[in-house]
C-alpha cells in the first residue's frame, strides 16, 4: 500500500519524454532519471529531485519548469521499479540506489548540490543524508513526515498501522545530525501527510531551517506553477552561504 509506480517499457520511453523536452540521464541504456535538453551556461548549482510514491519521474516536469528559470540544473531521479527501471521498490533499495544516483550527479556536475524530496522522496533524501557520503549544500523537504509508521498509525489506527509498516523512512532519526540549511514545505489541508507529522519533523530539525505553509493546499494541490514566488524564496534560503 506504499508504492504506486507508473511503469512502461524501455522501448516506449523516448516517445513518452520527448514532448517534455527531457532526456535520460546519465545515458539512455543506464538511465537513473531525466534532465532537460536545455543547456544552462552558468548554472547556480544542481538540484536532484526524488519524487513521491505514485507515478514516475516524467510526471514531475513542474520542478524543471520552475527551477530552471532560476538557473539551476535539475535532475528528476527515478526509482527502481518505476518508469522503465527494473527492480522491486523498498526503503533499502530506494536509499542505496538513490545514494549512487546522488554520488554520480555530484561527480558529473560538482557543486553547489542540493537534494529535494517530495512526500515519500523526503524519506529518500534523509536516508542519503544519514549515510554521510554526499556533500549537500542544502535540502528541501516538500510535504515531509516524521516517520512512515507514524503516518500509517494516523490512517490505520484500528489496525495498529505503525506495527504493520515494514519500511520505516524515519526522517527524524535520519536527519538528527544534519546541520545544513533545510527548507520545509507544508500543505495545511494535506489529507495524506497530516500537518502535525510535518511539524513534528520540523521541530526536531537542529540546523538552520525555514517553514513554508500553504493554508489552502492539499497533498496534491500545492501551487507548483513556475510563476509562483515561493520557488525563488526556497532556493534563496537553502542556497545562502
Amino acid at each position: 500500500m506504499i508504492y504506486f509506480p507508473e511503469t512502461y517499457p524501455q522501448a516506449s520511453q523516448a516517445e513518452l519524454i520527448s514532448p517534455l523536452n527531457l532526456k535520460p540521464w546519465p545515458s539512455e541504456e543506464n538511465y537513473r532519471g531525466f534532465i532537460s535538453h536545455n543547456e544552462i551556461a552558468q548554472a547556480k548549482g544542481t538540484i536532484l529531485i526524488f519524487h513521491g510514491n505514485a507515478g514516475s519521474a516524467r510526471g514531475r516536469l513542474y520542478f524543471v519548469e520552475a527551477l530552471e528559470q532560476l538557473d539551476y540544473r535539475v535532475i528528476l531521479a527515478e526509482y527502481p521499479g518505476y518508469g522503465a527501471r527494473t527492480g522491486q521498490p523498498s526503503e533499502s533499495v530506494f536509499i542505496e540506489d538513490s545514494l549512487q544516483t546522488a554520488l554520480l550527479a555530484q561527480k558529473d556536475f560538482g557543486g553547489p548540490f542540493f537534494l529535494w524530496g517530495e512526500s515519500l522522496g523526503t524519506g529518500v533524501v534523509s536516508g542519503i543524508v544519514k549515510t554521510g557520503k554526499v556533500k549537500t549544500d542544502g535540502i528541501i523537504l516538500m510535504m515531509p513526515f516524521d516517520s512512515l509508521p507514524s503516518v500509517a498509525q494516523h490512517h490505520y489506527w484500528y489496525f495498529l498501522g505503525k506495527w504493520l509498516t515494514r519500511d520505516k523512512f524515519n526522517n527524524i532519526t535520519n536527519l538528527k545530525d544534519y546541520s545544513g540549511n533545510t527548507a520545509v514545505i507544508l500543505a495545511e489541508k494535506d489529507e495524506i501527510i497530516p500537518p502535525k507529522n510535518t511539524l513534528k519533523l520540523y521541530n526536531a530539525i537542529a540546523g538552520e531551517k525555514q517553514l513554508w505553509k500553504f493554508s489552502e493546499s492539499g497533498h496534491n494541490s500545492l501551487p507548483t506553477h513556475h510563476s509562483s514566488s515561493w520557488w525563488r524564496e526556497v532556493m534563496r534560503f537553502v542556497d545562502k552561504k
